[in-house]
């Protein structure tokens, strides 16, 4: 094992808190000086984010009220998955559907991360989609959602100016320019879609 010296071995693990999308843990841990400590963290199933290209170049984003900042935000398409055992292609394409009306003819992946390894274990999937055909969107009850086109360069000077300050969506956005300007490779093949959206987060 990688870094064998850093790693904490759980002794107990206790959920303090089971929410309808995430729990919360307090878990006691053996640390590597043989001391014990208590590490309290979001337990998270994962989620996607898909950036939309259109053949014009721009991005279909959407903007929605977050609750927890008080502000309606600038975002890409997203969602959780609903279990770990969800697939993220298909996941980032139902999330697409419902929350812009659009589907992908194909999905790539650009890439994977932790957006709180400090306390969080979520896992977040980003999809570039292109291929890109209209349709009729169809967000859950609770979502009130508006989508708007956005050229990609005056996305990155959103980014910029501090008017995106969504960390999902200002890593996609930087990851594709990077991507575009050194032309790397994306660790993902590009999959045809033949999916069916399904309704709900």
């Amino acid at each position: 094992m990688k870094n064998k010296c850093l790693f904490e071995k759980r002794i107990t693990k206790r959920t303090v808190f089971s929410g309808n999308a995430v729990d919360f843990r307090a878990d006691t841990v053996r640390l590597p000086n043989g001391r014990t400590a208590m590490r309290e963290f979001m337990s998270h199933p994962g989620a996607v984010a898909v950036l939309p290209a259109l053949k014009n170049g721009d991005i279909i984003m959407v903007r929605q009220y977050r609750y927890p900042v008080g502000e309606a935000t600038l975002e890409l398409p997203a969602g959780k998955l609903h279990s770990r055992r969800d697939e993220p292609l298909e996941r980032a394409a139902a999330e697409l559907q419902e929350e812009t009306g659009y589907r992908a003819g194909k999905l790539r992946l650009l890439m994977s991360f932790w957006p709180t390894p400090a306390f969080s274990n979520e896992l977040l999937y980003i999809y570039l989609a292109t291929g890109l055909s209209a349709g009729s969107s169809s967000p859950d009850s609770d979502e009130f959602i508006k989508v708007e086109h956005i050229p990609f360069a005056k996305a990155l000077r959103l980014v910029k100016l501090g008017k995106i300050k969504d960390a999902k969506t200002i890593i996609a956005l930087q990851a594709y320019e990077l991507a575009r300007k050194t032309q790397l490779n994306f660790p993902g093949k590009d999959k045809g879609l033949r999916i069916k959206a399904k309704g709900g987060k």
